[in-house]
């Protein structure tokens, strides 16, 4: 066996004694320090520059004194054996779901107020956690679930409807508003129907990225006799929003999008006796028990407390 072939062989107890004798340059204090007699450390500092087929140190009978090989390999032994004692702690806090990764997906609605406070929060109570944050909608994070690339969801779905083969905990719940366009009739006055507004052309998202809120939305229209004028689709709520400023028709959005102010748009609530119709939508954190690694763990029970004082607070 050839020394590049050795190498890989050499134990962390070696590289010790190396570095014990080269930060003492005495074997006699080294082996002390090491709690060994110095024969043994001799033989073994023998056996390692037989293995790297190289002299890591000039002794005589005054001094000893590193080679430029041994002094070449020094530093990088030091940082070998600081990486070899951090791994149990490393490995300990992995255990404990202090250190690693979590990959959340989001819809966008919430990014306006749910996640950002997420975010602080976790940051302050695990900071050895990264937090990857990925931008889908319902629908493809169904997807990325199911493939194992992400570890947890927030999607948003119709109230009371199924998250099937998941497990959720439903972490807001809010009514759905209407967006208008500033100038439009509905917009000025104060009094005007349900009736009124599902008469009006509606912009909507695709049924594919949150079916059971855009089936709900469409029972509203069909209840009051209806079919929606659907004017336009858009995935994302901002672009439903920039739609309505541009005229093209009302919007049902989730209460949280009100805090993206855009010019040209009001947000009103459903009016009358009608608002007892309007469906409201709930953001829920979702997750495959399947894939539940200690740092998705202690993210759950973080997200559960959250869920709890938020609800307290609303009380």
């Amino acid at each position: 066996m050839n020394p590049e072939e050795n190498q890989r062989w050499i134990e962390l107890r070696h590289w010790r004694q190396f570095l014990a004798v080269a930060e003492e340059l005495h074997f006699g204090r080294a082996a002390a320090r090491l709690h060994m007699t110095q024969p043994p450390l001799t033989q073994a500092i023998a056996g390692l520059e037989q293995t790297l087929g190289a002299s890591l140190f000039d002794r005589t009978r005054r001094r000893v004194a590193l080679t430029p090989a041994g002094a070449a390999l020094l530093p990088e032994v030091r940082e070998l054996l600081a990486r070899a004692r951090a791994l149990p702690p490393l490995a300990r806090g992995a255990a404990r779901g202090e250190l690693g990764r979590i990959r959340l997906a989001f819809v966008s609605t919430a990014g306006f107020e749910l996640l950002p406070r997420w975010v602080r929060a976790w940051r302050e109570q695990a900071p050895g956690v990264h937090l990857e944050l990925i931008e889908a909608t319902s629908d493809v994070q169904a997807e990325l679930l199911e493939r194992g690339e992400i570890d947890a969801g927030l999607m948003l779905l119709a109230s009371g409807s199924p998250s099937p083969g998941l497990a959720h905990w439903r972490v807001a719940v809010e009514p759905l508003v209407l967006a208008l366009p500033e100038q439009h009739a509905l917009a000025q006055g104060s009094r005007w129907t349900l009736a009124q507004v599902l008469a009006e052309p509606l912009v909507i998202f695709p049924r594919r990225i949150a079916s059971s809120l855009h089936d709900a939305v469409f029972a509203l229209y069909h209840a009051g006799g209806r079919a929606p004028q659907v004017a336009q689709e858009a995935i994302q709520m901002q672009t439903i929003v920039n739609l309505v400023s541009a005229g093209l028709g009302l919007a049902w959005v989730p209460q949280s999008v009100e805090r993206f102010q855009r010019a040209g748009v009001v947000y009103r609530p459903a009016p009358g006796r009608g608002a007892r119709r309007v469906p409201a939508c709930e953001t829920r954190l979702v997750w495959s028990t399947e894939r539940v690694s200690p740092v998705l763990a202690r993210f759950l029970d973080f997200v559960g407390a959250s869920a709890e004082r938020a609800q307290s607070d609303a009380c």
